[in-house]
């Protein structure tokens, strides 16, 4: 995995990394507005299911998580890398979160459900391929 170095002093970055939310982001939100003007109807961050899906269309029995790229390290895309500053602490965690991911993905797959990851990049670069996954998830 490529490193970047951090391009904000420390405090710019604490400021920014306190404002992150890890439900209703901007990419989440998109998502939920292309599936509703589809005419898909589903529930958000059911508790009851292993990894708080962000959104589930129990219809269909489709889970999907909407993941942001830096956070569980896409591979081969920009944001999907870890800093070069506190390289081991940030490794650690990311590793972590890709692992916990797979965890819960697995758990899903055993209690019978479909999981849909869609990337935070695919949304901003290519939201003709995400809509065309969930038309073709009405097929099933």
């Amino acid at each position: 995995m490529k490193a970047k170095m951090d391009i904000w002093a420390k405090e710019k970055r604490s400021s920014v990394m306190s404002k992150i939310r890890s439900k209703n982001t901007k990419p989440e939100i998109k998502v939920r507005s292309l599936l509703h003007r589809m005419g898909f109807r589903f529930r958000l961050h059911n508790h009851n299911l292993p990894g708080k899906p962000d959104i589930v269309l129990p219809k269909y029995k489709t889970i999907i998580f909407v993941h942001g790229c830096f956070w569980h390290l896409h591979d081969n895309c920009r944001d999907g890398t870890i800093p070069k500053t506190q390289q081991e602490k940030w490794k650690e965690k990311l590793e972590r979160n890709v692992q916990r991911d797979q965890e819960h993905s697995t758990k899903l797959k055993e209690l019978g459900w479909n999981v849909i990851v869609i990337w935070e990049c695919e949304i901003e670069k290519h939201i003709d391929l995400v809509e065309q996954r969930f038309i073709e998830l009405r097929k099933l």
